[in-house]
């Protein structure tokens, strides 16, 4: 099978079953969702959402979170993955989109990039969540599946999986493909046990072909 063939089979699929995918951060603006993508590193969606409610109750705009202290902003994300280091981050990117951005959250990733606590994933993700551009964020569930199915080949890095998808992906459904992997990757293709069993992709993937289709 050919990777443009691979590539049809899992667009022919996901836009017929998964047309509308979407985050699973629940977020009512852009700055909800710069806040809550932020907090999202090396954490769940699930643990996320259960934080930010309180958090954009004290601070609902950004320039309310400019204006935190830590020791205001620390107790309520306590209870995520490294809060010491995104109460920092959250402050400091509030305070320079006061100061740099009039208060208005960028939408270009270079802009969002220079913001403390926003890499190029979450740039990746506020930009094609928010704005659709066609953008590919690449966490480690993108990176596993894309690897895994075959649609990327020998992509060490986020940003050399992010380059080919975004080769070989219809610019049109970019930002919609981003969320079939990670939801594929969150439910199916676990990474210590895929559940190859029940996965609608098995007949194209590279890696079950290679591992597992004497098995089924």
């Amino acid at each position: 099978m050919t990777k443009k063939e691979r590539y049809q089979f899992v667009i022919d699929y996901f836009s017929k079953h998964a047309p509308d995918a979407e985050t699973e951060l629940l977020y009512d603006n852009p700055y909800q969702l710069l806040v809550a993508v932020i907090l999202s590193a090396q954490c769940t969606d699930k643990r996320i959402n259960a934080t930010t409610p309180a958090l954009f109750a004290k601070f609902p705009d950004v320039f309310a979170l400019s204006e935190a202290t830590p020791n205001q902003l620390f107790p309520l994300i306590k209870s995520v993955s490294y809060p010491n280091n995104k109460t920092i981050h959250l402050i400091g990117m509030a305070k320079m989109i006061m100061e740099r951005f009039g208060g208005k959250i960028p939408m270009t990733v270079e802009e969002l990039m220079a913001l403390p606590g926003v890499g190029r994933k979450t740039a990746n993700v506020i930009t094609s969540v928010i704005d659709k551009q066609p953008n590919m964020a690449v966490d480690t569930h993108v990176f596993r599946v894309s690897n895994r199915i075959g649609l990327t080949t020998n992509a060490k890095t986020p940003f050399e999986a992010e380059k080919q998808l975004i080769k070989n992906f219809p610019k049109p459904i970019i930002h919609t493909a981003h969320h079939w992997l990670i939801l594929h990757g969150r439910y199916v293709c676990l990474a210590r046990n895929p559940k190859c069993n029940i996965c609608v992709l098995k007949s194209v993937c590279r890696y079950f072909n290679e591992h597992y289709k004497s098995i089924y």
